[in-house]
């Protein structure tokens, strides 16, 4: 691979990554979903830490939790994120790995976190989640609902397909660089 090349591949990769970013900024709360030991998903909530998106996501979680058990038997997971008001919707895909480094916690730590660990920082059960994003999905509708809804009853009436917004598949944390589908 050419030297130009490389470097295309790489800034339309860290333009997916910006955009990516963009899309799930502010949507606090996203779905986990794990798979447990036989095979079956498992999905919940999940406080998504908010700071600028690098191809990672952090959680805060129990170092002995379900979850972290259901991670040691397989590392994929899928976070779902929905911001219905707006028409945004994103499916995130990559793996997770348990991180316990107090100075990364105490790093991302954030005072509203309290509510669910009470003893702060210093809680010995306290740990992190790091999701590396290897692929994501994501449906934006930007137009307005009336625009939506003129373009939904111009569908029905003329018999085309109703295409609201923009989708796109996107690998992000692949050897093989960005690839759209």
């Amino acid at each position: 691979m050419t030297k130009k090349r490389a470097e295309k591949k790489e800034g339309s990769r860290k333009d997916a990554i910006t955009h990516l970013g963009e899309l799930i900024r502010g949507i606090q709360v996203a779905m986990m979903t794990t798979v447990e030991a036989d095979g079956s998903l498992r999905s919940r909530p999940m406080w998504t830490h908010d700071r600028d998106f690098d191809g990672e996501l952090w959680f805060f979680t129990r170092e002995h939790s379900a979850k972290v058990g259901e991670l040691e038997h397989d590392q994929r997971v899928n976070l779902s994120y929905a911001e219905p008001s707006k028409d945004r919707f994103v499916s995130v895909s990559g793996r997770c790995r348990l991180v316990v480094d107090k100075e990364k916690t105490r790093k991302l730590w954030q005072p509203t976190l309290k509510a669910w660990f009470p003893k702060g920082v210093d809680d010995p059960e306290l740990a992190l989640l790091c999701v590396k994003v290897e692929k994501a999905e994501y449906w934006d509708t930007p137009s307005s609902r009336m625009v939506q809804l003129v373009g939904l009853v111009k569908a029905a009436l003329t018999g085309e397909t109703y295409a609201p917004g923009e989708n796109e598949k996107v690998s992000v944390g692949t050897e093989e660089g960005l690839t759209l589908h």
